[in-house]
Formats: structure tokens, sequence, C-alpha cells
């Protein structure tokens, strides 16, 4: 694996580690600033709102003018929106800067899987994505760790000279180590006319829609559980910053395990497979979870638990479906991954709308959307890939620079 992929895994980080390491201040913000829950979970809602739709620009600039420009824009804007929050008075002005972190923090989604795109396709782009997997998901489990330790040294607003810190390293790897992977031959023209035309053809792609949104769904149950897991684990039953970072971190661990998986899996059975059997352990998992919170148990071990393979089975579905869906997308790579990051997100958001609106301190809410989630995206797997027994198992097209 090249330095170039290293730097992509880190790149892919940044976003989540916006949102990671801020999760366990939410309660401390909301005290500080004087204002609701509600009203601080919109800094969280503003951020995946930037960080959703904007993907659809970055898509189209990537493919115009490669890989690099696009994230060093996103990366400035990324680090203008830390410094905002850093030194945010009042509640309004959280969200505003937030939101501009959102726009920037898009970049680091969008163009790390076209440049995986650009270099590798079938199993072993699943590999690849297994690894961003990995590294984004060693931010569940070590970023609230060090956010609750800053939280606690230095308040809240070390969390986003922190992540302002991070970003300034993202932008010099991006400097000195990461070349160009877009062929210039490749490169895609931009004009209004030409990015409707490609986005259209997409939204009529029922196949890259379909794949899009069963990770869209597992994403959105996954939304559930950060916009609630703070009040949750905090308010209802008493955790401290630093236990909480423990409980969540334990959380994501299966996700991180399961991901690895993905690309050995795919070898073996095929992509469409691994994804239908994920699918439905995710549901089955969330179902399960829902209905022993309904019937009144409320112990947090058991919940932690259950949430952890939970999410382990959808550690097996993000990346594959992600590879599907791009894996026949060609020179529109770039823009088939800013629709569909941004399609997701906004799935995201809505569900985060969805779960501010409802009491935060009962495990039962919470555990209702991830299982309707689920629920989703199995009815999405079976109508996507259910007559498909195997699907992209091709050797690596293309290399590492």
């Amino acid at each position: 694996m090249g330095r170039a992929a290293l730097v992509v895994g880190l790149l892919a980080a940044i976003g989540p580690v916006a949102i990671d390491m801020y999760l366990p201040a939410m309660p401390t913000i909301a005290a500080d600033l004087h204002t609701s829950a509600r009203a601080t979970q919109a800094t969280l809602t503003s951020f995946f709102l930037a960080f959703g739709l904007t993907q659809v620009v970055y898509g189209p600039a990537a493919d115009r003018f490669g890989r690099r420009p696009p994230m060093f824009v996103g990366l400035g804007l990324y680090m203008l929106g830390a410094l905002g929050a850093a030194v945010s008075p009042t509640i309004g002005w959280l969200v505003a800067a937030r939101l501009v972190q959102g726009v920037g923090a898009a970049s680091t989604m969008v163009i790390p899987r076209a440049i995986i795109r650009d270099m590798y396709v079938g199993v072993e782009a699943t590999r690849m994505m297994g690894f961003i997997m990995l590294v984004i998901s060693v931010s569940p489990i070590l970023a609230p760790a060090l956010g609750g330790g800053l939280i606690t040294l230095l308040g809240w607003r070390s969390v986003f000279v922190a992540v302002l810190s991070a970003a300034t390293a993202a932008l010099f790897l991006v400097a000195f180590v990461l070349p160009e992977t877009l062929d210039p031959r490749l490169r895609a023209p931009l004009d209004a006319r030409s990015i409707a035309r490609t986005y259209g053809e997409l939204l009529r792609d029922r196949r890259f829609l379909g794949l899009t949104f069963i990770g869209g769904a597992g994403m959105s149950g996954f939304f559930a559980f950060l916009a609630t897991s703070p009040f949750l684990y905090v308010g209802h039953y008493g955790f401290t910053a630093n236990q909480f970072a423990l409980a969540f971190g334990f959380n994501a661990a299966g996700f991180i395990g399961a991901s690895q998986f993905a690309a050995p899996l795919a070898e073996r059975f095929g992509l469409a497979y691994v994804v239908r059997v994920a699918v439905a352990g995710f549901a089955a998992f969330a179902c399960a979870t829902a209905l022993w919170t309904l019937v009144g148990a409320d112990w947090v071990g058991v919940l932690i638990a259950s949430l952890a393979a939970t999410f382990a089975c959808l550690g097996l579905v993000i990346g594959p479906t992600m590879v599907l869906a791009l894996d026949e997308q060609g020179e529109r790579a770039g823009a088939a991954s800013a629709l569909g990051g941004a399609l997701q997100m906004v799935a995201g958001m809505a569900t985060i709308g969805v779960v501010s609106l409802l009491p935060k301190g009962d495990p039962r809410f919470m555990a209702l959307a991830i299982a309707a989630c689920a629920l989703f995206a199995a009815a999405l797997t079976a109508g996507t890939l259910g007559g498909m027994r195997r699907a992209i198992a091709a050797p690596t097209a293309g290399g590492s620079p």
C-alpha cells in the first residue's frame, strides 16, 4: 500500500473526527452557551447539511480540475470553520461555523473515494474501501476519548483547536505527498449543461440509486445513534465524558473489525452476496435491540453490546455498496461519488432532524429509529440485489502511484 493510499485514508478521517471529537462536548456546550439540547443538536444538523449538499459541487470540480485543487479549497474552508467554532460566542455563531466546516469537510468525503476509483476496481477497490473504513472507524474510538480529555482539561473550545491542527497537517500532506491520480485525458468539462446531464443520468440509474440508499439507510441508522447517544449516555445513564467515549468506542469497535473482512469475503462470495447477508444481520440485530427496549429492559451494558453487534454488520455494508455503485461510472466517478455522498448525507440529516424531536433520554426511541433504517435498507437490498448471486470480483485495474 503506497503513501498515496495512506494519505487518502487520513483525509477520509477528517470529517468523522470533526463529528466524533465534538460529541462529548454537546451537553457542556448547551450549558456554557445557555441553550437547549435541541439547539445544540442544530450544530450537528448544520454540519451534516453542508457536508451532504456541497458534495455535488466537489464531484464535478474534481472531475474537471483533478483531485488535488478542490481538496485544497475544501481543507481551507474546513480550517476556517474550525477557527470560527473555537471562538463562537453564541449558539447561532457556532451553528454557522459548523456549517462552514461541513462545506470544507465534504471534500474529504468525495475526493478520497474518487481517488480510490482512479487507482483500483473490484475486490482491490473493496480492500481499499476497507482500509478507509478502518481509518474512519478508529475515529469513533479515539476521537471521543481525546475530545473528552480536552474538554475536561481545557474546555470544549479546545476540541476545535485540535481539529484545526489536524486539518493543517492534512493540507501539508496533500501539498507534498499526494500525487494527482486523475488522468488529464479523462477530465470532464465543467459547465451547467454537462453537470445537469451527468446528474440526470445518475438519478435515472436505478441500480446506482438503490445501492446508494442501501448504504444511506445504514448510515442514517448510525446518525440516529450519533445524535442521541451523548444525551442518552450522559443524561440518562449518568456517564462522564470519558465514560461516554469508552461506550461510544465499543459501539464502533465491531464496525472496524467487520469492515476489514469485506474484501476477502467479497473475493470468495461476491460483493452482492456479502451486502445481502450483512444487511440481513443489520436488520436482525437492530430489530432485536428495539424489541428488547420496548419490553422495558434498560440495562446499559446490554444496550451497548447489542448496538456493537448491529454496527458490526453495518461495517460490511457501507464500503461494498459504494464500490458497487461506483464501479461502472468510469470518468464520472467523481460526480457519482459526490451525488451518492450527498444523497446519503441528506438522508442522515433528515434522520437527525426526526430524532431531535424525540425525547433524548429514552433508549426506545433511538433503538426504534435505528431499526426503521435497517428495515428500509433490507427492503432496498431485496429490490436492488435480490436477483444477483455474485457481483464484481475483478482483479486490480491500475496500481498505487
